[in-house]
Formats: C-alpha cells, sequence, structure tokens
C-alpha cells in the first residue's frame, strides 16, 4: 500500500495524472465488475519547475490516424536510427537532426524523466493578449466607483504589448473607441435587437465594402490594422485615456421608476463581445470579461422582467416548469459560448449582488470556455477585489498563470478507447480508431477545445478497457495513454506539453489483491462525484443519488468483508477505507443538494468542483476540520459533531467559506476578555493561532473563500452545523439505531473510521 501510494504521489508532481486505478484490469468484463470505471484526473499545465520548455518542436508518428508524439516509452534502434510508435508499432525515421543520438546521447523526450515534456514552436507569427471589459453601468453608485477603481487598477497589471478594449451596457450597448485623444467616442447599439456576427462586424466597421462581385469580405491583413486599432489597443499606448475614460464613467442614464429593475442588456452586450474578437481576432487567446450586477432584463438573453413584484425564477419554480425566461436565455447564452469557444475566446463573468444575476443561464459560457466565474455581494467587497487581483497572478518566471486556446488530444494503446471528458471543455468531434461508442461526460471524440487553462485546471478523463475476456494480454504488457496539449502561452509563444504514462495490465483472478491495492480512492471519489454532478445538470437529483448510492453498494459488495445479517461486522481494506465517507459527505453536498441554494449558487459551486485539482476538489466534498487546544498542536478531526466541544476553536476550510468557531468554554473567556491579561497570554496564542491558518489560505486561493469568525450560539455557526455528520442529536447521543446494508455502506461507515489525516497524505 505504502508502495502505490508512494508511486501516485510521484506521478501526480511530475505529470499532474491521478487514476483511479494503477494495475489495469486486463479485459472489458473485469473492468466493468470493478466499477469504478479506468479513469484519471489530469492537469495539462501543472506547475513543475523540474520542466524548462525545449526549443525544437516534436517528433510524430508518421502514420496519419495515429501522429502519436516521441516518447520514453518508444523502442528505439539508435544503430539504425529508428523508433518505433508505442502505440501503432509503426517504424519511423529520425529527422535529419537527430544524427549525433546515441545510448549515451539521447533528447529528453526519450529520457525516462521526461514522460512530460513540453516544447516551444518557434513558427508563426506571436499572438497578443486580449482582454475585453464588458462592465454593468445600472449599478449602484458606491458599487461602480469601486469596480471602476478594480478595473483602473487591472491596467497596470497587463502586459504593456497586451490589448485592450471596453464595453458597457445598460439599457443601451456602447462600444468605446480609445483610438480618440481628448474625445469620448463609441458606438452605441438598442439593447432589444439580437444581431448576427456579420451586421454586429458591418456596424462597427470591421469590413470593408467589397468590389461588386465579391459580397462583403474581410479586410486583408495589411488594412486589418487601421479597423482593429479603434477598439483594441495595446495597453502601453491607451493606459492613461481608458483610465480617465473608465474615471468618467456614470450610471445609466436611463430613469428607473419605483418598483421596477434598471434595465439590463446583458445578452446583447455579450454577443458584440463575442461578434467584434470573431471579426478581428479569430483563433488567438483573448478573455471577454463580463461584470454584472443584476440579472438581464431585457432583449435576448433576459432572465426576468423588470417588473420587481416578479421575482426572479427559484428551483421550486425550474420544478414546476414555470420559469418562463429560463429555456429560451440558456439556449442563447449556449450558442454564444459555443461561438466562443470555436474561436478559442473565454468568457469571465464577475457578478456582485445581493439577489440572483442569472448565472444558471449564462454558466455555460464561462463552463464551455475555461472562463472564471466569481460570485459576491458587492464589487466594493475584499472578496471581489482580491479575487479579480488573483486574476493576474504571476508564477516562478514572472508570467501570468493563464494560457488559451488549447486543444487537448488523447492518444490510447489498442486494448482502451476514451470514453469522455469532463471539465471545462468542448468537443471537437475528432473520430478516430480510439474513440469509445461508450459516452461519459462530453465523449464520441478524442480532441476538446480548452479556451482558457491555468496551473490548477483539471479534467476527468474516462476510459474503456476494449480487450475481450478470451484474448488476454501478455505477461508483463502495458496499456499507454498520450495526453497532447497544444496551447498558446502567456508569453505569445506557441506551445505542446507532452504527457505519456503507462500503467501495467493485471489477470484479476490472479492478482485482485494487488488490484485492489492499487485503487486510489481521493482520485475515485472525485471522478466518480464529477460523474454525478454531470448527470445532475440533466437529471433528476433524487435519481442522481439513488445511482451514486447503487456504485457505492456495488463496490463494497466487490471489495468489503462482512458476516451477513452483521453491520458492525463491515470492513473495508486500507486503500478503499475513505471512499464510503467521501461519498456520504458528497451526497450531503451543495452539488447535488440544492435545498437552501439558489439556482445561481448551485452553478456557481458545481462551475468550480468541475476545474479544480483534486486537493481542492476533495476539500469541497469533504471539508477539512483542525482543531486547536490547549493539550497540544492543531489536530485534524472528524467532521462530526461529536468534534464539536466547550473547550476547542475549530477551523472548517470548505473551499468556499473559512469558518473560525470558538466552543462554548472559549466563548465565554473570550468575552471576558481573559486575552487581554497577562497571566493568560497562552488563552491569546490559542485564540491567534486559528486566524494565522486561515490567513495563509485566505492569501493564496482562487476565488477567495468568504471569511467567517463565529461561537457558540452565534447565527453563523449554521457554516459549521450544516456540514458536520450529526451523530449527536438531542435524541440519540451515540446510538445509531437499526440501518439498512446501504445505510451502512454510505453513512454508518463513515463513523466507525478512525482519524485519518488525509489532507497530509495528499499536501505534501
Amino acid at each position: 500500500m505504502a508502495m502505490f501510494q508512494e508511486f501516485i504521489q510521484q506521478n501526480e508532481d511530475r505529470d499532474g495524472v491521478r487514476f483511479s486505478w494503477n494495475l489495469w484490469p486486463s479485459s472489458r468484463l473485469e473492468a466493468t465488475r470493478l466499477v469504478v470505471p479506468v479513469s484519471c484526473l489530469f492537469t495539462p499545465l501543472k506547475e513543475c519547475p523540474d520542466l524548462p520548455p525545449v526549443q525544437y518542436e516534436p517528433v510524430l508518428c508518421g502514420r496519419p490516424n495515429c501522429r502519436a508524439v516521441l516518447n520514453p516509452l518508444c523502442q528505439v534502434d539508435f544503430r539504425a536510427k529508428i523508433w518505433a510508435c508505442n502505440f501503432c508499432f509503426q517504424r519511423n525515421p529520425f529527422p535529419p537532426t537527430y544524427a549525433g543520438i546515441s545510448e549515451v546521447n539521447q533528447p529528453a523526450e526519450l529520457m525516462p524523466q521526461f514522460s512530460t515534456i513540453e516544447y516551444i514552436i518557434q513558427r508563426g507569427p506571436p499572438t497578443p493578449l486580449i482582454f475585453l471589459y464588458v462592465v454593468d453601468i445600472c449599478l449602484e453608485e458606491e458599487d461602480l466607483q469601486a469596480l471602476k477603481e478594480s478595473l483602473q487598477m487591472s491596467l497596470s497589471l497587463l502586459p504593456p504589448n497586451a490589448l485592450v478594449g471596453l464595453i458597457t451596457f445598460g439599457r443601451m450597448v456602447q462600444v468605446h473607441e480609445l483610438s480618440c485623444e481628448g474625445i469620448s467616442k463609441s458606438y452605441v447599439f438598442r439593447g432589444t435587437k439580437d444581431l448576427s456576427a456579420k451586421q454586429i462586424q458591418e456596424m462597427l466597421g470591421l469590413m470593408k465594402p467589397a468590389p461588386a462581385g465579391q459580397p462583403g469580405r474581410p479586410p486583408a491583413a495589411q488594412e486589418m490594422h487601421f479597423f482593429l486599432c479603434r477598439f483594441l489597443q495595446p495597453v502601453h499606448k491607451v493606459d492613461m485615456n481608458l483610465t480617465d475614460l473608465l474615471g468618467e464613467l456614470q450610471r445609466d442614464p436611463w430613469p428607473v421608476s419605483q418598483g421596477k429593475r434598471p434595465l439590463r442588456s446583458t445578452g446583447i452586450a455579450l454577443s458584440i463581445a463575442v461578434g467584434l474578437l470573431e471579426g478581428t481576432f479569430p483563433n488567438t487567446g483573448a478573455r471577454v470579461m463580463l461584470f454584472t450586477g443584476g440579472p438581464p432584463t431585457q432583449g435576448p438573453g433576459m432572465v426576468v422582467g423588470d417588473e420587481l413584484k416578479t421575482p426572479i425564477r427559484s428551483w421550486h419554480d425550474i420544478q414546476k416548469d414555470n420559469a418562463r425566461h429560463l429555456k429560451k436565455a440558456t439556449k442563447y447564452y449556449e450558442a454564444l459560448a459555443n461561438r466562443a469557444a470555436a474561436n478559442g475566446h473565454c468568457i469571465d463573468i464577475y457578478a456582485c449582488a445581493l439577489d440572483q444575476t442569472g448565472l444558471l443561464e449564462m454558466k455555460c459560457c464561462s463552463n464551455l470556455t475555461g472562463g472564471h466565474i466569481v460570485m459576491g455581494d458587492s464589487f466594493n467587497t475584499s472578496l471581489f477585489k482580491q479575487t479579480f487581483q488573483r486574476v493576474f497572478s504571476k508564477d516562478y518566471n514572472n508570467e501570468f498563470r493563464m494560457a488559451f486556446g488549447a486543444t487537448l488530444e488523447v492518444k490510447t494503446s489498442r486494448e482502451l478507447k476514451v470514453s469522455g471528458a469532463i471539465g471545462p471543455c468542448v468537443s471537437l468531434n475528432s473520430k478516430g480508431p480510439c474513440v469509445s461508442e461508450n459516452e461519459m461526460g462530453v465523449g464520441g471524440t478524442s480532441q476538446w477545445k480548452v479556451c482558457s487553462l491555468n496551473p490548477s485546471t483539471t479534467l476527468a478523463m474516462y476510459f474503456e478497457v476494449v480487450n475481450q475476456h478470451n484474448a488476454p494480454v501478455p505477461q508483463g504488457g502495458r496499456g499507454a495513454i498520450q495526453f497532447v496539449t497544444q496551447y498558446q502561452h502567456s508569453s505569445t509563444q506557441r506551445r505542446i506539453r507532452v504527457t505519456t504514462i503507462a500503467r501495467n495490465w493485471a489477470d484479476v483472478q490472479s492478482q485482485m489483491q494487488h488490484i485492489e491495492s492499487s485503487f486510489d480512492q481521493e482520485a475515485s471519489a472525485v471522478l466518480m462525484a464529477r460523474l454525478a454532478v454531470f448527470r445532475a445538470e440533466s437529471e433528476e437529483g433524487p435519481d442522481v443519488l439513488r445511482w451514486l448510492d447503487r456504485q457505492l453498494i456495488r463496490l463494497c459488495q466487490k471489495f468489503g468483508q462482512f458476516n451477513k445479517d452483521d453491520p458492525a461486522s463491515f470492513r473495508l481494506s486500507e486503500s478503499l477505507s475513505l471512499y464510503p465517507q467521501f461519498m456520504f459527505h458528497l451526497r450531503r453536498s451543495p452539488f447535488l443538494q440544492v435545498f437552501n441554494n439558489s439556482p445561481d449558487e448551485s452553478s456557481y459551486y458545481r462551475h468550480h468542483f468541475m476545474r479544480q485539482d483534486l486537493t481542492q476538489s476533495l476539500i469541497m466534498i469533504q471539508p477539512i476540520l483542525y482543531s486547536y487546544s490547549f493539550y497540544g498542536p492543531p489536530e485534524p478531526v472528524l467532521l462530526d459533531s461529536s468534534s464539536i466541544l466547550p473547550d476547542r476553536i475549530l477551523l472548517m476550510d470548505t473551499f468556499f467559506q473559512l469558518v473560525i468557531y470558538h466552543g462554548e468554554t472559549i466563548a465565554q473567556w473570550r468575552k471576558a476578555g481573559y486575552q487581554e491579561m497577562p497571566e493568560y497570554e497562552n488563552f491569546k496564542q490559542l485564540l491567534q493561532a486559528p486566524l494565522d491558518d486561515a490567513q495563509e489560505i485566505l492569501q493564496t486561493r482562487f476565488p477567495m473563500p468568504r471569511y467567517v469568525d463565529t461561537e457558540h450560539g452565534g447565527s453563523q455557526a449554521r457554516f459549521l452545523l450544516s456540514k458536520v455528520n450529526p451523530s449527536q442529536t438531542h435524541n440519540n447521543l451515540y446510538a445509531w439505531g437499526q440501518v439498512s446494508f446501504a445505510q451502512v455502506t454510505s453513512f454508518a461507515l463513515y463513523k466507525s473510521l478512525s482519524c485519518f489525516n488525509w489532507r497530509k497524505a495528499v499536501i505534501p
């Protein structure tokens, strides 16, 4: 077991890959019986200081339907200068530049430690980064002022050669020209009229009139600069001008009657932004950054009418089919998202309001393009300001932690096929020999478009073992998978990162114990959770929970040891012991339970869960609970009501919230002011310890979590009480009563598990 844990950790650090099973069953039938599919969490841009990019292009297999990249798993004949592809077994000659290779002089891509390697592509002109701000001006004066200051601050964080543009919207939509010196000039569009991409480009003058017989054509490359410079300008040229323009922005001048909502043309504003980038910089890295303070209330994409007496849709309305704008608005934003994704442009949504802002309908804009969603109460809070600042954070090379316009291609050996992916991606509909007919997530393809990536963006990849039961894999055989990620780096270079991994095939009859030991319960919990959340988007909640329960019961039947009619005898091996408690907390999580959450909040939580890496995803599923006391250093405790004690301080990290909870006795001492007395210095240090730990998390997490400081009996103690397992109630302090087998596996087993600091097992 320890050997597998070390192997798993090394592979994650080097390749950004965590597999559900690290020994693969050698037939389709046996793979199906394992319940959890052969699958992995893959972080394409995993930060690795020991991975310097190489300054040449990858060597590809010559077979047209393979085109795999040369890697350490290939067989190489150094004398004949030939290599055999480990996916299709085609023999390929090395290019002339490799003439000097030998056993002692190997290129990096053949060395075992470079199972992940990154290539810098020298050909082609560098392409600029583009940031297009789309700003709601129907905000309250205080909110608008805070947003303007944040936008002005962001200009100082952009690279000087990045292109920047500005669109503002209220009842009307204004596209601002940035090339005008000393005068503000903008193109104004009605917020109620839907326009095609071609109409938008013609109205903005992005298409030159063509000679007779040649209908509207895009301007030639040498003519393009004149048209582009009006709306998208390099930061170093318009920094002062744009700063002044932002500072002069006023609230939407159209009056808002009492009992009415402001008229927001969010749908048209986004459509114009997508159309502008489509006509000027297709297939170039760009961010559309939407800042909105309320729901769209007019035109295409409207979510609710302008009458305040008509509340915005709730989950109850959706279930009863009373949300009249939902389907039409969702369809509209999906069309915009697909257009943006086709051109490699991502859409960020920064929604700050006390009421809902239409995230449920607009979520596809960010989910499909890899953009950020940030939700808050106001643009004037530190939660928004610091989160927005972290969008522009830089890595150890002083470059943005963001990449654009990526395509991810997966290649598999013959015994495997790829079933699909779940994450911030869209299908490129690339059919091939390694594409499975059994789809899971976004399937039916071996290539996906990921318009925006950062070092924590993680996709869940699902595979199908297609080897037949009566055709055994030779002893010692290995299955291989190659991930090829092409993307635009924030330095404007084109790069290709190639990760090639292999796992041994195992015969279930003779090696079942080894297969069980190879189970990665943390990765499997997240992979199954992603499947459940993906299903929850299109299926009824109770159906998803029943599916999740059935999968857990099947897994426990397969690997558990128990005596019939004796729940207390149930045991799982160490490699599976934590999995049921993850499933228990997943069932109660906001990703599957919509009670007490608005549709917008559920969309926000699901958005972040579907893109975060394994560590953060586990925190979302099962929050971390640390206990602080006088009896020793902080220690992790079970997320259970029995951990709430009068003389303890608890720190709970749910990813979205950081909660510091003071027990009843601690709270009384704090109110009495004991921490101010010199003789109680140790109590002062105890109060300070969770604050210091919380501050460390607050400084690095994206998005910044909500910070809650509460105590026993406090109104905000609900944040903690809603997450802990309610093992102790006023009726029953310790006993569990009569429970079914399904409850034993998914609920009671959690109580019997010993405290295990999985966080330290995951975070080195």
